[in-house]
C-alpha cells in the first residue's frame, strides 16, 4: 500500500453529494493533512435526495452541490466536480466510464477512492444501486480504460488527454475490508463536514452519536486500541 507521503494527487469518486462525508471524510482529512491534493468527482447532483422537502429537483440539486462544496472545504478539498447524472438512475454505462476516464486523465491521481462494486449483504443501505453502478464504472475506468490509448480515442484526439495508470484504489462500503483507517484525531472535522449536508439530516446530534459508535466498532474489528475510531476500506493494487 502506498504511503500518504508518496501520493501527490488522489481522486475520490462517489455517486451522491454527502457519500464522501458519510463514508470516508476522516480519511480524506488525513490525506489532505499529509499534503495530498484531493479532487472529488460526484456523479449525480443528488436531485432525488431528501425525504421531506419543499424544493423541486433543480433547486435541490443546487442546494446539495453547495452543501458538498462547503463540506469539502472543511477538509481542505477545493476541486469538486459534478457529472450531473440523474440521481437514482445510474448504470455502469460506457458513457459513464468515458466521463470518469476523462477526469482520471485530467487529474492523474496515484490513488483513487470509489464505492465498492460488490454488494455487502451484512449492511444493505450502503449498497445503494447508484453506489454499485458508480463503483463498477469507476473500476473499469481505472482498468482498462484510463491506461488504454485505444479506449475512448476522442479523449486523446480531441482533448489531448493521454493515458494514466492509477497505482492504488480504495473501495468503500464493500465486503471484506482489509484496511482500518484510524481517524480518531480528525473525527471532529469529519463530523463537521457531514453536518454541512443539512438538507439530508434531520437530527444531527442523534446521527453524531450513532456514527461515532459505528466508527468505534470498526476500530475494534480492526484491532485498534480501545477508544479509537476507524473507517474501513479494501485496498487494491492496480499498478
Amino acid at each position: 500500500m502506498l504511503h500518504d507521503n508518496d501520493v501527490e494527487r488522489a481522486l475520490v469518486i462517489m455517486a451522491h453529494p454527502d457519500d464522501v462525508d458519510f463514508g470516508c471524510a476522516g480519511t480524506i482529512a488525513l490525506w489532505t493533512d499529509a499534503g495530498v491534493q484531493v479532487t472529488y468527482l460526484i456523479v449525480t447532483d443528488g436531485d432525488a435526495g431528501g425525504d421531506e422537502r419543499s424544493l423541486d429537483g433543480v433547486h435541490m440539486a443546487e442546494l446539495r452541490r453547495n452543501e458538498q462544496r462547503k463540506a469539502a472545504e472543511i477538509l481542505n478539498v477545493y476541486d469538486v466536480r459534478f457529472l450531473g447524472y440523474p440521481d437514482g438512475r445510474i448504470t455502469p454505462s460506457f458513457e459513464l466510464r468515458r466521463d470518469i476516464t476523462r477526469v482520471i486523465r485530467q487529474v492523474r491521481p496515484q490513488r483513487m477512492l470509489i464505492p465498492s462494486p460488490d454488494r455487502d449483504w451484512s449492511a444493505i443501505a450502503p449498497s445503494h444501486p447508484d453506489h454499485l453502478a458508480v463503483g463498477e464504472a469507476a473500476i473499469n475506468a481505472v482498468y482498462p480504460d484510463a491506461r488504454n490509448p485505444h479506449a475512448h480515442p476522442e479523449l486523446l484526439a480531441d482533448e489531448g488527454l493521454g493515458t494514466w495508470k492509477v497505482a492504488e484504489v480504495w473501495l468503500a462500503h464493500g465486503p471484506s475490508p482489509d484496511h482500518y483507517s484510524d481517524i480518531t484525531d480528525v473525527v471532529d472535522r469529519r463530523m463537521a463536514a457531514l453536518a454541512s449536508h443539512t438538507s439530508q439530516i434531520r437530527d444531527f446530534t442523534e446521527l453524531d452519536t450513532a456514527m461515532r459508535g459505528w466508527l468505534a466498532e470498526n476500530a475494534a474489528e480492526g484491532g485498534l486500541p480501545k477508544g479509537r475510531l476507524a473507517e474501513v476500506f479494501r485496498v487494491v493494487d492496480t499498478a
